[in-house]
């Protein structure tokens, strides 16, 4: 089912939580929205299942309008699945009782709302977890009875809020690939928020970076992470720094030295440019173009020394990966290889 929004609004005490969100996605479509707390991810979630009216604007799902003026269909009456932060299982049923539930309240008979219950657990491969209770489960089969009530409500639309918010960072990188796994099993057109970038890139077809109620940028993760539309998605996405550059007949400067960049050049005169650690290397002293400047922070990350490099006659520090430690102190050179100038 497609999901289209048109100028979607929603203010609480005034304040806009949702400021005018125009989208289109597509049937089967994984759809990621990432954001900083506060942002309006929940509450356009919220919006979408029915759980809030809109302020003003539309939404139509699979060609249907479900909201509009004057008009608001229930959540129940939209076909929706709706996986919570929190899970949402009903800890006195075991794990078949709560993927059946769904099915019984819709007037199944309990016997084939058993059945069908099962199919889909053997989907998420917790079949043989079918009479445990939610509390003796781990937090990522807890999880994946959320996933399978989902696929036993045959919803055209999952709608999930942080669903991996609660789990250890080792778990999450596993049940990113479980949550692409059950995308593909489900067929069904995913909206998924989160504030963990790297996780939204991960499991996404396509991106909206949200910040103030609004998209700020859509598009396929790759594009949004090299080709940023602004300096606000370019300090949100990955890890780098916007630095301001002045061109000058296409050539490119940084604190008085050219640099290689991709992007459009347009006008000469002041611009801003992404530079991330991937774009930067650190040379001998003396070297044709370098940059040089003093090492004022240092943290092992695992493999690599993260590094912040602050150069005079710029107001933020670059951000490097070294492959052995450097010192708070220590004078080093680098050579930019690239970088991205962020439009106008």
């Amino acid at each position: 089912m497609s999901i289209t929004l048109t100028d979607l609004r929603k203010s609480f005490s005034g304040k806009p939580a949702v400021n005018g969100i125009d989208i289109d996605i597509a049937p089967g479509e994984f759809f990621a929205i990432v954001g900083a707390s506060g942002c309006g991810k929940s509450t356009l979630l919220r919006l979408i299942a029915g759980l809030e009216v809109a302020d003003a604007g539309e939404i139509a799902l699979g060609g249907k309008q479900v909201s509009g003026p004057g008009l608001h269909l229930p959540s129940e009456a939209r076909g929706v699945g709706f996986v919570f932060q929190s899970y949402a299982l009903w800890p006195h049923l075991d794990v078949r009782g709560n993927v059946a539930f769904p099915l019984e309240a819709a007037g199944l008979r309990a016997v084939e709302a058993a059945r069908r219950a099962e199919r889909h657990l053997t989907t998420v491969a917790l079949e043989h977890y079918a009479s445990r209770k939610p509390a003796e489960l781990s937090g990522g089969q807890r999880q994946r009875v959320a996933l399978a009530r989902c696929l036993a409500q045959d919803a055209g639309i999952i709608l999930m809020d942080e669903p991996l918010a609660n789990l250890d960072p080792h778990l999450r990188a596993t049940m990113e690939e479980e949550l692409v796994a059950f995308h593909r099993a489900a067929a069904a057109t995913t909206v998924y928020i989160t504030h963990d970038q790297r996780e939204a890139m991960a499991v996404a077809d396509r991106m909206a970076v949200m910040a103030a109620g609004r998209f700020l940028q859509v598009g396929a993760p790759d594009e949004v992470y090299a080709r940023p539309a602004s300096a606000e998605v370019a300090r949100f996405i990955g890890e780098g720094v916007v630095h301001p550059v002045t061109v000058t007949d296409g050539v490119v400067s940084l604190a008085g030295q050219p640099v290689p960049v991709q992007g459009e050049g347009g006008a000469d005169g002041p611009r801003l440019a992404l530079f991330r650690p991937k774009d930067l290397v650190v040379t001998a002293h003396g070297e044709g173009g370098a940059l040089t400047g003093r090492v004022t922070a240092v943290l092992y990350r695992g493999g690599y020394w993260e590094a912040k490099l602050a150069v005079d006659g710029l107001t933020e520090p670059f951000l490097l990966h070294l492959p052995r430690r450097a010192q708070v102190g220590d004078e080093l050179a680098l050579c930019v290889s690239d970088g991205w100038l962020l439009p106008e």
